[in-house]
């Protein structure tokens, strides 16, 4: 069957929509080597069947969007193009619909440092926009149903990718990394979102990678300033220690009020880093 029968904004409209969960932490569950500055865009360049397997694994637990293995992924044509074939695969493979979503990870995930959960690189918009645009040209070429433009920790990025896109048509959501109420880089949210609402490209705006206590709040910002569909998939509330290359688990498992982010205006929901196909099947069956 195809990946995909309609405009995945189609049916946002209508109903929420099920992402998938945390890319590496699947791979490395598989046996895979992350190491190094590409992450799971090593794997990607290694052993793409991984990549299938582990994409294939979500789409079993009921994901109805694969987001590509591109995040880690600097100017390399081929490798990203690959990653959207490689989970065009898996989705024509599901049995149920499955949309595709290239992934757009910021300037700091390529820096592999631990910088897209700060921001502010020192760029300006037009160097973040000259970097960025060979990359979404890549990948929008290769076919994908809508762009993830994730982990954006600043506006200054976001004004760059806004920027990038505007007038090309593609489809796309914006998905800011937040803590405290603010953007990574200390901006406030509802400025951060209002970036997106008049943008034409977006069908979506929210946050991932984040705190779960940290959603509602950024998702009520959001909506106070924009009537688009949200999206919400964060990561299960450990800490990125970029020093050790290790997540620091929360002592208390974080809590996922679902329903109170779809009162909120949520429609694209799923997980980030740590969170499974185990997780995802379970969500599946709530938001069922």
């Amino acid at each position: 069957m195809p990946r995909a029968t309609g405009p995945l904004a189609g049916a946002l409209a209508r109903r929420a929509v099920l992402l998938d969960g945390g890319l590496s932490n699947q791979l490395a569950a598989q046996g895979c080597d992350l190491s190094g500055g590409m992450w799971t865009g090593r794997v990607l360049a290694e052993r793409p069947d991984q990549v299938e397997a582990a994409h294939t694994a979500y789409a079993q637990a009921g994901a109805e969007v694969l987001i590509t293995a591109s995040y880690q992924v600097g100017q390399h044509p081929a490798l990203l193009e690959r990653g959207v074939r490689v989970a065009a695969d898996a989705a024509r493979a599901a049995g149920h619909e499955v949309w595709v979503a290239a992934s757009v990870g910021p300037y700091g995930a390529v820096l592999a440092d631990g910088s897209e959960y700060r921001g502010r690189y020192g760029l300006t918009v037009e160097e973040l926009a000259a970097f960025h645009r060979p990359r979404i040209g890549a990948l929008l070429a290769a076919g994908p149903d809508v762009l993830a433009l994730e982990t954006v920790p600043d506006t200054e990025e976001a004004e760059a990718l806004l920027r990038v896109l505007a007038g090309t048509g593609a489809r796309a959501w914006l998905g800011y990394t937040v803590a405290g109420g603010r953007t990574r880089a200390g901006q406030p949210l509802a400025e951060a979102f209002a970036l997106a609402a008049a943008a034409p490209e977006m069908i979506a705006v929210g946050v991932n990678c984040c705190d779960p206590a940290d959603v509602l709040p950024a998702l009520e910002a959001a909506a106070s300033v924009t009537a688009k569909p949200l999206v919400a998939y964060p990561n299960d509330g450990s800490v990125w220690d970029a020093a050790t290359g290790t997540w620091n688990a929360p002592s208390v498992p974080a809590r996922w009020p679902v329903e109170a982010w779809r009162t909120a205006g949520a429609r694209l929901i799923g997980g980030c880093c740590r969170i499974g196909p185990d997780r995802i099947a379970a969500l599946a069956a709530r938001l069922a």
